[in-house]
C-alpha cells in the first residue's frame, strides 16, 4: 500500500502566529515568561504533551487558540516575550566582545545525546543534559558553535515499576513532525542527505535541524525508505543494543556527521568531542585532508591532534568503549586502506600498549592520542585520569600528563526555578539576565533577606510535594491500585518536612541504596516526631543493569513497609522534568559515590543554585566545591580496597552528618520560625554555585584556554596550503626518529661540603648526547624537589637550563654542556636530575608520547 503524506499544520490566528516561531527553539526551555503563555492556552494539554509546545499547538482546538488572540492581555504579552527573544538573538554577547575577531571560525561539538528538554527526548541522563546545557550557554555567550547527534526514533526508554518494584521499560516512538524539529532541505527543496559505506553497502542518512537559541544542532537519521531494515534501525535506540549495533551509532555520527557538516557548507575551525562515542570523526576529517589537500597520514594527524578537543568522563577502565578489532575491521577496514596505513598501524592507535595484540581497540585512547586539547571534568576526575591513562605517555610524570582539568557546570537558566529567579533578579539586578556568568553577580547572594528566601524556598517545597503526590497517583492508577490508595496518596508528604532528595541513574556506584545500609537507623531518623524527615527518589536502571534494577527493587520494598509508607517516596520515569522539581523543592541533596567513580556529577551544582543543600562524599565536583559554609560532607575523602568496608563506613559517616549536623540545623528556628543558620548555609550555596560551577563559567574556560588556541593553530597549520602543517610533521619525524639516542651522560655539582642550607643556590652542569637532533629542537631541564619515601621527586619545578658558550656546536659526537642553577627551598630531603624535551613553539604543546628522556 502507498500512503500520499501531506504535513497539516495548525492554522495560528495571525496575533499570535508568533507562537509559532518561539516553539520551534529550545529558547523557550529556559525562558519561563513564554512557557507561561503556553500553560496560559491550556494547562492540562501542556502537560499531556510533555511540555511540548510544537505538539500542544497542533492538538489544540481552533477555538482556544482564536480565544487567545482575542485576549489583548495574552497578545501584549506574546508581543512583549517574542520583542525579548528577538533582541536574544540579535545582541553581542561575550564571545562578540572577547574574541570578535574569531568569530568566522566554527566550533564542532559532537555528543552521543543531548538532554535540552522533556518534549525533545534524546538523552538518558548526566552526560546528555551536560550537553544540552553546554548549548544554551553558547547561544547565551554568542559561541560560534555547532553540534552534531542522533536522531532516535524511539529515544531512551519510559520506566515504569511493577507492584514489587521491578523496573520495566517502555519505548514510545517519537513523532518528530510535531517536536522542535525540522527536517533540513536544499534549494530544490529536496531532504539534504549523506552517504556512508557499512558493509559494502551505502546507508543513507538525513539531517533534522534543532534551534537551540542561536545554535544550530543537526541530528543524523538513517529511518528512510531507501535504507534496509538493518540500516533504518541504528538510529532508533539510544543505548540500546549490543555492541554491533553500538559501533555502527557512532560511525554514523563521526564519519556522517563531518559528511553532513561538508554538505551544509560548513567547515569547523576545530572540533570537540564529548566522550569517545564521536571519535570516528577523526577518520573522515583524515580522509578529507589527504584527498583535499595532498597531505599524507602523518600531516593530516598533525593537523587533526592540534585542532581537537576531548573531554572524557568516566574515571573506571571498564566503563570506556572498547571494540573488538574483528568487529572494528568489518566496518572500517575500507577506510584504513585508505588512510594507508597497515591494519596493525590503526589497531596501535585504540591501544595503550601498541604491542599488545589482546587489546581492544579503545575509543578513549584514540581520542586521546589524536587531541592536544583533553580534560577530565572536575580536579579530582583529572587528578584519576591522568593516573589511569599515564601509560599511553610512559616516561612522563603522571601530573605532566596532557589531560588538564575543566570542572563541568550548568545552565543558571535551564535549572533555577522561575520563582528563584525572579528573587534573584530584585536583588542581583539587570546583571543576573545580561551576564550569569560574572562572578561578581552571584556576590549579592548575600544581600538577600533571610525571610524572602525562606519564602521561596517553602514556596518551591509546597510545589514539589504537590508535584509527587499528582505523580504517585499517577503510578498508582497505571498499577490498578484501588480507591483508598489513591485517595491516600494526596495526603502524602508534609510541605513543611525536612526533605531529603536523590535522583540519578541507578549504577551501582552511585550506592542508591547507601541511605538503607542500617534500616532500623534510617527508621529513626525519619520517624522522629520533633525532627520528622522525608525522602524523595527517582532514577533509571540502564535496560540490562540487573544490579541497578535490584537496587530499585529493594528500595521500593523498604518504601511500602508501613513506617515507611508516608516518609519515602519513589517517583517513576525519571526525567528533566522530575530533575527540576527535585533539585528547585528539597532541603537536602544526596549524593554518595564510591570515591572516585564520580567523574563530576551536575545535579548537586544545579540544587546549590536553588539553595538546596548538599550532603554529599569528597568526590567528583564536591571534593572542591565543598566547604562547611555552603553543605556538609559525608566523611574526609576516605578509599577502602573493600567495597564492603567502603559502603559501612560511609554509610556511618552519612547517618552521623544527618543526625548531628543537618536535621538539628534545619529544626533550629528563631523566633518568627526561620532557621537563620540554614539561611545562611543557603545564601552560600547560591554564592559558591553561581560563582564557580555555571556553564557559563564553564564554557568561559574552554573557549580560553582550548577553544581559540585550537583556532589559532587550524589558521597557523593551514595557511599556504598546509605548509606549516607540513613542516612541523616533518619537524616532528625527524626528531622522533633520531629520539632513542638522545641521553644525559652525567650531572656535575659543585662539592657542597658536609650540608646544603635552606635558600642555598646549586649551580649544575650536565652533558647532554643529543646525536643528530640540534640544541634549537630541544629544551634541557632540572628537575628538583623534595623527596619521598621511594625516592621519587615530590612537588618538584622544572628550570630550564642554558647552553654552555664554551661546547660551542658541541663535539664531533653531538655532545653538548648545558648549566643552570637550583635552589633549596626547604629543609628535608631534597633531590635533582635533568631531562630533555622537545621545543617547536608551532606545536600546541610538546607532550607527545615517548619523546622524553631522564637521566
Amino acid at each position: 500500500m502507498r500512503v500520499k503524506q501531506l504535513l497539516v499544520l495548525p492554522r495560528l490566528p495571525e496575533r499570535i502566529s508568533k507562537l509559532q516561531e518561539l516553539a520551534n527553539n529550545l529558547w523557550y526551555s529556559w525562558n519561563w515568561d513564554l512557557v507561561k503563555l503556553f500553560i496560559r492556552l491550556d494547562p492540562d494539554m501542556w502537560e499531556r504533551t510533555y511540555q511540548n509546545p510544537v505538539e500542544m499547538l497542533t492538538r489544540l482546538p481552533q477555538h482556544v487558540l482564536q480565544r487567545a488572540a482575542d485576549d489583548e492581555a495574552f497578545v501584549v504579552t506574546l508581543d512583549r516575550v517574542y520583542d525579548k527573544y528577538q533582541n536574544y538573538l540579535k545582541m553581542k554577547k561575550w564571545f562578540d566582545y572577547k574574541y570578535a575577531d574569531y568569530k568566522d571560525n566554527t566550533i564542532a561539538y559532537f555528543s552521543l545525546e543531548y538532554g535540552l528538554d522533556t518534549g525533545l527526548p534524546v538523552y538518558s541522563g548526566g552526560l546528555g543534559v551536560l550537553s544540552g546545557d553546554t548549548l544554551k550557554t553558547a547561544s547565551d555567550l554568542g559561541l560560534p558553535m555547532v553540534a552534531m547527534g542522533l536522531l532516535y526514533r524511539y529515544g531512551y526508554f519510559r520506566q515504569t515499576l511493577s507492584k514489587d518494584g521491578w523496573q520495566q521499560e517502555r519505548y514510545e516512538e517519537n513523532d518528530w513532525y510535531h517536536m522542535p524539529v525540522t527536517l533540513v532541505k536544499d534549494e530544490n527543496d529536496h531532504p539534504v542527505r549523506v552517504s556512508i559505506m557499512l558493509e559494502d553497502v551505502p546507508v543513507q542518512i538525513q539531517l533534522w535541524k534543532v534551534m537551540v537559541g542561536q545554535i544550530p544542532l543537526y541530528l543524523l537519521d538513517t529511518n528512510i525508505p531507501e535504507n534496509s531494515s538493518k540500516a533504518r534501525e541504528i538510529t532508533s535506540v539510544l543505548y540500546g543494543g549490543d555492541k554491533n549495533m553500538r559501533i555502527r551509532q557512532e560511525i554514523v555520527l563521526g564519519i556522517g556527521g563531518v559528511k553532513a557538516l561538508h554538505a551544509l557548507g560548513i567547515r569547523p575551525a576545530m572540533y570537540h568531542s564529548n566522550e569517545g562515542h564521536s571519535w570516528f570523526l577523526t577518520l573522515e576529517r583524515l580522509r578529507n585532508l589527504m584527498q583535499e589537500h595532498g597531505l599524507s597520514f602523518r600531516e593530516a594527524a598533525e593537523y587533526v591532534w592540534s585542532t581537537t578537543v576531548f573531554t572524557t568522563h568516566t574515571p573506571v577502565p571498564a566503563g570506556n568503549e572498547q571494540f573488538d578489532p574483528v568487529l572494528v575491521h568489518r566496518y572500517l577496514g575500507h577506510i584504513v586502506e585508505q588512510l594507508g596505513l597497515s591494519w596493525q598501524e590503526f589497531l596501535s592507535l585504540g591501544r595503550v600498549n601498541p604491542e599488545d595484540e589482546r587489546e581492544p581497540f579503545g575509543m578513549t585512547v584514540a581520542a586521546l592520542k589524536f587531541s592536544a586539547f583533553c580534560n577530565g571534568v572536575s580536579e579530582l576526575h583529572g587528578n584519576v585520569s591522568r593516573e589511569m591513562w599515564h601509560n599511553i605517555w610512559p616516561n612522563l610524570p603522571q601530573e605532566e600528563i596532557p589531560i588538564k582539568s575543566i570542572t563541568n557546570g550548568v545552565h543558571t537558566g535551564s535549572w533555577i526555578s522561575h520563582d528563584m529567579i525572579e528573587l534573584y533578579e530584585s536583588y542581583f539586578g539587570p546583571q543576573f539576565t545580561e551576564r550569569p556568568g560574572a562572578p561578581e553577580v552571584w556576590e549579592k547572594a548575600y544581600t538577600i533577606p533571610d525571610v524572602e528566601l525562606w519564602r521561596v524556598h517553602n514556596r518551591r517545597r509546597e510545589r514539589l510535594v504537590f508535584f509527587a503526590r499528582k505523580r504517585l497517583k499517577q503510578q498508582l492508577i497505571r498499577r490498578g491500585a484501588s480507591h483508598m490508595e489513591i485517595q491516600k496518596a494526596e495526603q502524602l508528604l508534609n510541605p513543611s518536612t525536612l526533605t531529603i532528595g536523590f535522583a540519578r541513574r541507578f549504577s551501582t556506584y552511585k550506592r542508591g541504596n547507601l541511605l538503607f545500609y542500617d534500616i532500623e537507623r534510617l527508621a529513626s531518623i525519619l520517624n522522629n516526631p520533633e525532627m520528622p524527615v522525608q525522602v524523595l527518589m527517582s532514577g533509571k536502571a540502564h535496560p540490562l543493569d540487573t544490579p541497578g534494577k535490584e537496587i530499585i527493587k529493594d528500595i521500593i520494598g523498604h518504601a511500602s513497609e508501613e513506617r515507611f509508607r508516608n516518609k519515602i517516596i519513589f517517583l517513576e520515569d525519571y526525567d528533566i522534568n522530575v530533575g527540576r522539581y527535585l533539585v528547585q523543592g528539597a532541603d537536602i541533596w544526596l549524593n554518595n559515590p564510591r570515591r572516585p567513580q564520580e567523574a563530576s556529577g551536575t545535579s548537586g551544582m544545579k540544587a546549590s543554585l536553588n539553595g538546596v543543600l548538599n550532603v554529599s562524599v569528597l568526590d567528583g565536583w564536591w571534593d572542591e566545591g565543598y566547604s562547611d559554609e555552603s553543605g556538609f560532607k559525608i566523611g574526609n575523602g576516605e578509599e577502602y580496597e573493600s567495597v564492603e568496608t567502603q559502603d559501612r563506613m560511609d554509610a556511618e559517616a552519612l547517618y552521623g552528618v544527618l543526625e548531628r549536623e543537618v536535621i538539628p540545623l534545619f529544626y533550629d528556628r528563631d523566633q518568627i520560625d526561620i532557621p537563620t543558620k540554614w539561611v545562611a548555609k543557603m545564601k552560600a550555596a547560591i554564592h559558591m554555585a553561581g560563582q564557580r560551577f555555571s556553564a557559563h563559567r564553564m564554557l568561559m574556560d574552554y573557549s580560553n584556554h582550548f577553544y581559540i588556541p585550537a583556532m589559532d593553530a587550524a589558521e597557523r597549520l593551514s595557511a599556504d596550503s598546509f605548509a606549516l602543517c607540513r613542516e612541523v610533521t616533518s619537524w616532528e619525524s625527524r626528531i622522533s626518529e633520531s629520539w632513542d639516542r638522545i641521553h644525559i651522560s652525567d650531572i656535575e655539582l659543585p662539592d657542597l661540603g658536609s650540608a646544603v642550607y635552606v635558600g642555598q643556590r646549586i649551580p649544575v652542569k650536565m652533558h647532554v648526547h643529543l646525536g643528530a637532533i640540534t640544541p634549537e629542537d630541544v629544551r634541557v631541564e632540572i628537575v628538583s624537589g623534595r623527596i619521598n619515601s621511594q625516592d621519587q621527586l615530590q612537588n618538584y619545578s622544572p628550570i630550564g637550563a642554558t647552553l654552555d658558550g664554551s661546547s660551542g656546536n658541541g663535539n664531533s659526537n653531538g655532545v653538548y654542556v648545558y648549566q643552570g642553577e637550583v635552589e633549596c627551598l626547604e629543609s628535608g630531603r631534597f633531590g635533582l636530575t635533568a631531562r630533555v624535551i622537545p621545543k617547536n613553539d608551532n606545536l600546541v604543546h610538546t607532550r607527545k608520547p615517548k619523546l622524553i628522556s631522564w637521566w
